[in-house]
């Protein structure tokens, strides 16, 4: 007897029905042939793709493992037809129906790789939605922090939601996005909202660089939200500043001016910085004229600096500088009059001299020169600081002041009357030795024989301060004399060097 059956006539069409029973991945067609290793193996490796990419994830099936398989399932399809070529099919009997079966099998593996695809694209949706929550919440921390410290977080959730809407654009999460958008805008810009002008500015300039990277329509009303909210920052932080007497209003104003210069809030700008200076001009006449007469003279350097950045109100901004300029050189008078009364008698001369530098031309020009005089005079002898100078002149007292020094000297004296005045030196005088001084009799300007400089002046009675000084010499120290004057006597003053000890007049 043969060792099988004998085999049987070629026949393409059970071939074919045979690897298309294969393709199916469940080994179909060598069930048909009774080849069960072959038909396991098919089996197993349905198995096994199903382990691998079951559940389905966002990742979907590895492509090593995929390509493995289709291959697998080239080769069995391949193996089963050469195998049903001469092999009769166990089951069924007619070869149109196994080709049928075949061929309505092929549905098991294209459903399931459609059935795959939706879910794999359902986990991905979920994962994309993921990433989005993931997104929100360094934003929904942030809110809770200065804008500084929360700055990157900002930047890493904008990054998000533009690889979303521009790269996932079809997907629910990037469906959201705008939404989300609108939450991001009102956090990074919660500042805002609680009226906390300067710390907004910042969050709102961030804010108008988002539509540099995110897509104009994720955005829509978005791209122009920060606009009118950064204006009125910047208006409100540069006015408080400004009202503060500090210096960040100008770069707050000038930002305002220059991104925004036709905005409601620019056109405030002027108005607010005039009234700056008429306030504190204004203030020259109050308790601290000195306080007030820096405060004009910063207005007018900052003001400069505000029109020189800017093209907007520049002319406007620059009237106001000058008359900040103005008031700041006229009220140097009266810090120098609340100098001299305060008894800082240095510092009320110096700016006595510079309001006389300043204003050639105005009513109080005598007046502030008898300040600077009686200011000389009081550092000396603080005494003479008691009353403040007039511009008073003249009287009926007179005396006679000679110089018995080898310097010009200067005179200066104030009390009833202030004034002040030079004597050459005289030629044939020198120094006294400081021992000199101290003998019993001894007397300057009393030698006959010289021809001292002198003038004569006119005084009214009362006391008076006297000071004489070395005309060329700022470092030697001034002499002194306290007279009190009274009509019926004839009074001398002698102005002489010592030396050695040191020099005094």
């Amino acid at each position: 007897m043969p060792s099988g059956p004998p085999p049987a006539p070629p026949d393409a069409l059970r071939a074919t029905a045979v690897a298309l029973l294969n393709l199916s991945g469940l080994g179909l067609g060598y069930l048909l042939l009774r080849r069960w290793i072959p038909a396991a193996a098919c089996l197993a490796a349905t198995v096994v793709l199903l382990l691998v990419a079951l559940p389905a994830d966002a990742d979907g099936v590895p492509g090593t493992a995929l390509v493995l398989y289709v291959v697998f399932l080239l080769l069995a399809a391949v193996h089963g037809w050469f195998a049903g070529l001469r092999t009769r099919l166990v089951w069924p009997g007619q070869r149109p129906v196994a080709l049928v079966l075949g061929i309505a099998l092929l549905a098991v593996p294209v459903g399931g790789a459609l059935w795959y695809d939706s879910a794999q694209n359902e986990a991905v949706e979920r994962a994309l939605l993921a990433r989005l929550d993931r997104a929100d919440q360094p934003v929904s921390a942030a809110g809770r922090q200065d804008f500084a410290t929360a700055k990157s977080g900002y930047r890493d959730a904008l990054a998000v939601y533009r690889d979303l809407a521009v790269h996932h654009s079809g997907s629910r999460a990037a469906a959201q996005v705008p939404d989300r958008l609108k939450t991001y805008y009102t956090t990074v810009a919660a500042a805002y909202s609680h009226r906390d002008y300067c710390s907004a500015v910042e969050p709102l300039q961030f804010l108008r660089t988002v539509p540099d990277s995110m897509p104009k329509d994720q955005l829509g009303t978005l791209a122009h939200w920060p606009d009118d909210r950064l204006a009125t920052s910047l208006y409100e932080c540069g006015a408080d500043g400004l009202a503060a007497g500090g210096t960040d209003w100008v770069t707050q104003f000038g930002d305002l001016l220059s991104t925004f210069p036709d905005s409601g809030q620019a056109a405030k700008v002027v108005p607010a910085v005039d009234a700056a200076e008429k306030k504190a001009a204004k203030a020259v006449s109050g308790k601290a004229p000195c306080t007030a007469v820096t405060r004009l003279h910063t207005l007018n350097t900052q003001i400069i600096q505000l029109s020189n950045g800017t093209s907007a109100q520049a002319d406007k901004l620059t009237a106001v500088a000058g008359r900040a300029d103005r008031s700041g050189d006229s009220g140097e008078y009266e810090c120098g009059v609340k100098q001299y009364q305060d008894g800082d008698f240095e510092q009320a001369q110096q700016t006595m001299q510079q309001f006389i530098t300043d204003n050639p031309h105005h009513k109080n020009l005598d007046r502030a020169r008898k300040i600077v005089i009686g200011a000389e005079v009081a550092q000396t002898l603080p005494a003479a600081g008691k009353k403040l100078p007039t511009t008073a002149s003249g009287g009926g007292i007179p005396v006679t002041v000679k110089n018995d020094s080898p310097d010009d000297i200067t005179v200066l004296y104030t009390g009833p009357v202030t004034g002040s005045f030079t004597l050459k030196a005289c030629g044939s005088c020198k120094a006294y030795s400081f021992a000199s001084s101290l003998i019993s009799g001894w007397e300057p300007c009393s030698d006959s024989g010289k021809n001292y400089p002198q003038r004569t002046i006119s005084l009214p009675p009362g006391t008076t301060y006297f000071v004489h000084k070395p005309k060329n010499d700022s470092t030697a120290t001034p002499g002194s004399d306290t007279a009190k004057l009274r009509y019926g006597y004839i009074y001398t003053e002698c102005a002489y060097t010592t030396q050695s000890l040191g020099s005094g007049y």
